[in-house]
């Protein structure tokens, strides 16, 4: 299995990105993908995450993103979405795409960086 993740960019304060990760391999119906995010001198830490394939969606957020972030899917595409809004300068960081299972599959980071 392997994750593609793109998106990451340079805005200021309360700008907006959107991040995309793209599964493919060999990967279950039905999978938890989320994201999480690692700033310097920091540990990684959860962003949230989103049941894909099936009909649910479920999805999960960190407290400090309810509000400004949406996560998505696209089935047929085995694709997240991370929609960022809002964005602050402690939002800075390395997101990481990852396939939550055991073990968990993770990205390559991509690079957000939010000027104040």
């Amino acid at each position: 299995v392997q994750l593609q993740a793109s998106g990451g960019g340079l805005v200021q304060a309360g700008e907006s990105l959107r991040l995309s990760c793209a599964a493919s391999g060999k990967i279950a119906t039905i999978n938890t993908m989320g994201w999480f995010r690692q700033a310097p001198k920091k540990q990684r830490e959860f962003v949230a995450s989103i049941i894909t394939g099936g009909t649910g969606g479920i999805s999960n957020y960190a407290d400090s993103v309810k509000g400004r972030f949406t996560i998505s899917r696209d089935n047929a595409k085995n694709t997240v979405y991370l929609q960022m809004n809002s964005l602050r300068p402690e939002d800075t960081a390395v997101y990481y795409c990852a396939l939550i299972r055991s073990p968990t599959v993770w990205g390559q980071g991509t690079q957000v960086t939010v000027s104040s």
